[in-house]
């Protein structure tokens, strides 16, 4: 895995559990990122997005009153928005094969499956900065390229979700997900 000077980013972490936000604080600033701030959920980020120029979000799906998702939708179309191009790494528990398909579709650039890592949230990190994704905006559509596999990868040729009674994912199997 690449080492980068993280040290200059500006990361806006979006997490309405105290503890975890301290524990992703922590985190990000063990990868030497100095300058990292915290809201307890989207309509207090959308505030904070007005005073603080954002390089990276990490966001947690399952928030009140705005939740992850809409937040995303929000920075990704509103036209009041600061930075609709912001990368978006979504942090949640439902790892649900509709639920990575979901937050795909609302325009996030990474999926990370709780409890993480720092390890895991590092390799999300340097898949935004050494992958990125060309940005779509139609009418149905507005984010990062959904489709990051290769024309020619054969494992992604008809695969199919297995039947079982916990549609919970790992996260070898998100990563996939998110390359189709």
């Amino acid at each position: 895995m690449a080492e980068y000077d993280l040290s200059n980013l500006n990361v806006l972490v979006v997490e309405d559990n105290k503890h975890m936000q301290l524990m992703l604080k922590e985190i990000l600033r063990s990868f030497r990122i100095k300058n990292v701030r915290t809201s307890d959920d989207g309509a207090d980020a959308i505030k904070e997005l007005k005073s603080f120029a954002v390089d990276l979000i990490n966001c947690d799906w399952n928030m009140q009153p705005i939740d992850g998702l809409d937040f995303v939708r929000m920075v990704r179309t509103d036209s009041d928005s600061a930075n609709p191009f912001i990368p978006f790494i979504m942090l949640t528990g439902h790892t649900e094969t509709q639920r990575v398909f979901e937050a795909r579709d609302a325009g996030i650039s990474e999926f990370l499956a709780k409890p993480i890592s720092s390890k895991a949230l590092y390799q999300r990190i340097c898949s935004v900065i050494e992958r990125p994704r060309q940005f779509v905006k139609t009418r149905r559509f507005t984010g990062p390229c959904r489709r990051r596999a290769k024309a020619n990868d054969k494992t992604n040729k008809g695969r199919r979700a297995e039947d079982s009674e916990d549609d919970s994912l790992s996260q070898d199997e998100i990563a996939k997900l998110m390359e189709s």
